[in-house]
């Protein structure tokens, strides 16, 4: 092996490795939006989004001029002791497009109890996500939600 196919493969190796640490990078920014909305913090769901022009809409719920406006909403119809939620996020599939930008889908199943009124609410949907690299830190610029399954009783 020459030095100039030894460095090819050097780059190759590197190149593949920045990939992985950015999906890694990227499940675990997805996991604490995740984490977020069930544990009623509108301050952590923030700082998961790109400060400025992030393009959130969320199906049902409706589309957000930025992450201020999706927090808004969160912690007005979200943040109540009697409503309890788990998001469970998997399947998911990320491409790495290049060092600073990135792009995955994820399924959702979504499950919440409303101890005030007694209604129960099951959710199945997928979301479509583009992500950034800001600095070091990989943030959400945009994100889609998309409905499948939705069954609600009281």
């Amino acid at each position: 092996m020459n030095e100039e196919s030894t460095m090819t493969d050097i780059a190759a190796i590197a190149d593949r490795l920045a990939r992985l640490e950015a999906a890694d990078a990227i499940r675990a920014l997805k996991l604490r939006y995740l984490r977020a909305c069930d544990d009623k913090d509108p301050e952590a769901m923030r700082a998961c989004f790109v400060p400025d022009n992030a393009h959130i809409h969320y199906d049902r719920i409706g589309s957000f001029a930025g992450r201020d406006a999706l927090v808004q909403c969160f912690a007005e119809l979200a943040c109540r002791p009697t409503l309890r939620e788990m998001h469970f996020a998997g399947q998911g599939d990320i491409c790495v497009l290049d060092v600073d930008t990135a792009r995955g889908s994820w399924d959702l199943a979504y499950l919440a109890l409303d101890d005030a009124s007694g209604s129960r609410t099951f959710l199945t949907g997928r979301y479509a996500d583009e992500y950034v690299r800001v600095g070091e830190a990989w943030l959400i610029r945009s994100t889609v939600f998309t409905t499948g399954l939705l069954s609600q009783a009281t």
